[in-house]
């Protein structure tokens, strides 16, 4: 297991699927318990549902706003907010107009080829790697 100190904004990092922008923070083969990842929705986008079988998630607002949607309860979101996900969550995000940037961290790991479920299908612009 390796100790990781790096900068957020690499672009190399990131990858866009449909209107979430997600840089990894964790390499694949650095997760360990888990995977950690800096998610960006742009201004007025709307996420699709998905959910999560295995991975618990938590969601840590560092900019922006606007709603989760949970379980289909929506729940306004601002700076400073924290979410707990167990699995099973069927969650969705509505970006104001600042969009909204956060820290995602899955326990144990989770990437968009891996425990990643859409009930109504993937998304337009979704695409697993590999």
């Amino acid at each position: 297991m390796d100790l990781i100190h790096r900068p957020s904004g690499n672009p190399d990092r990131q990858q866009q699927l449909g209107p979430y922008r997600i840089e990894a923070l964790i390499d694949r083969a650095q997760a360990a318990a888990g995977t950690v990842y800096r998610v960006h929705v742009a201004p007025g986008a709307t996420t699709s549902v998905s959910y999560h079988a295995v991975a618990e998630e938590y969601y840590f607002v560092i900019a922006g706003g606007g709603a989760a949607v949970l379980d289909g309860v929506d729940y306004d979101i601002s700076p400073g907010d924290f979410l707990r996900l167990p699995p099973g969550t069927r969650h969705g995000f509505r970006a104001g107009p600042a969009g909204l940037d956060m820290l995602d961290v899955h326990t144990p790991g989770c990437w968009p080829d891996h425990d990643t479920y859409f009930p109504a299908g993937e998304p337009a612009g979704w695409s697993k790697p590999g």
